[in-house]
């Protein structure tokens, strides 16, 4: 945290003000304030963790409540700026098409451009010295899905959203493709308030999870959870999961694709949220054919290059198992079938015997 005073700060409305239209200026799509009182989901986290839904992320047993107490995350925090940016591409392939095609591989629309963990850092770093500079030096920290920060608890404090019952965030005008993005700073400013939630009876999200990992409205059993499969999950795939992956290689979104609130979700105007490499509309095979100097290189400034090489490859496996070219997937399949990687020489025998093969 940056060495700074909010000694000075008179003005608060007119700061709040100020800081909106700044976040504006800056590409992102709204911005609010909460508070950091939290107390309410401490419990709810508590019980989460007791109850293993997170998996293999030990890092959120580690950090534990602290994630409830952003003045103890950070010392001296009194209020967090929240910030949404829109990431969805319009000229990307549709997702549905996508998903109904077991020979090509789906990307998570997210991932599908620059890392957004450096674009938003970069604008949030942004927003905070120019606030420092023009109105208030202040002590300040950002953060973007990046610490043990819970990031839809502050951010429906801050008024961007409600809680939707697949656990995201939702908006009335813009659905859940963004991201979020916090500064923790010294500076006393006032709390939102939060808007009421508008998913009423609707079910969707919960229905149409391919593994079921929505286990109750607002609670989600991470174990279960594509996204974490494909993306925090290091070791193997449970064998019962894997068939219901699909072709989906990196995360998920049939939750959000059902989403009523989604007929909303804006286009983005980020350059660098377009897609790179292709991802949008792309072959298993393509892909698994890729080397790991060919996947570092293409995959540099991608979120996606961040899980390695090794994890890529074994989530590919799980496709090629579910595809239904089968001449196709065997070579694909029987090409690696000695890889250096004995998770992935694992994940590959399961798929060549998906397919009454062997190696």
């Amino acid at each position: 945290m940056q060495a700074l005073s909010p000694q000075g700060v008179t003005d608060i409305p007119v700061l709040v003000s100020r800081i909106k239209r700044w976040g504006r200026e800056l590409g992102f799509q709204a911005v609010g304030i909460a508070g950091i009182d939290l107390g309410d989901a401490q419990p709810r986290l508590v019980e989460w963790l007791a109850r293993g839904f997170h998996g293999s992320m030990d890092y959120m047993a580690r950090h534990g409540i602290k994630r409830a107490r952003p003045g103890a995350l950070i010392p001296g925090t009194v209020s967090v700026i929240c910030a949404r940016l829109d990431y969805r591409d319009e000229r990307a392939c549709d997702s549905h098409a996508v998903l109904s095609d077991s020979e090509r591989a789906f990307v998570s629309r997210y991932a599908l451009g620059r890392d957004y963990h450096k674009v938003l850092r970069a604008k949030l770093e942004q927003l905070a010295s120019r606030i420092s500079a023009e109105v208030a030096p202040h002590r300040y920290r950002v953060f973007t899905d990046s610490a043990p920060v819970m990031e839809v608890e502050l951010a429906l404090r801050a008024g961007l959203g409600w809680r939707g019952k697949h656990t995201l965030l939702l908006s009335r005008d813009a659905g859940s493709y963004y991201f979020l993005g916090e500064i923790f700073t010294d500076l006393p400013l006032p709390a939102e308030r939060p808007v009421g939630e508008h998913c009423g009876s609707c079910t969707r999200c919960i229905d149409v999870c391919p593994t079921q990992a929505i286990v109750a409205p607002y609670l989600l059993d991470a174990r279960r959870c594509i996204s974490y499969l494909t993306i925090e999950h290091g070791g193997s795939i449970p064998e019962e999961l894997r068939p219901l992956i699909g072709n989906r290689v990196y995360g998920c979104d049939d939750c959000q694709l059902v989403c009523p609130w989604n007929r909303f979700a804006r286009p983005s105007a980020e350059a660098d949220f377009a897609v790179r490499n292709g991802l949008d509309d792309v072959t298993l095979v393509a892909l698994f054919a890729w080397s790991r100097s060919e996947f570092e290189q293409r995959m540099a400034g991608s979120a996606i290059r961040r899980i390695g090489f090794e994890r890529w490859s074994r989530n590919l496996a799980v496709g090629l198992g579910n595809a239904k070219d089968r001449a196709s997937a065997l070579r694909a399949l029987r090409a690696r079938a000695d890889d250096p990687s004995a998770l992935v020489r694992e994940h590959v025998a399961w798929a060549l015997e998906r397919h009454g093969a062997s190696r």
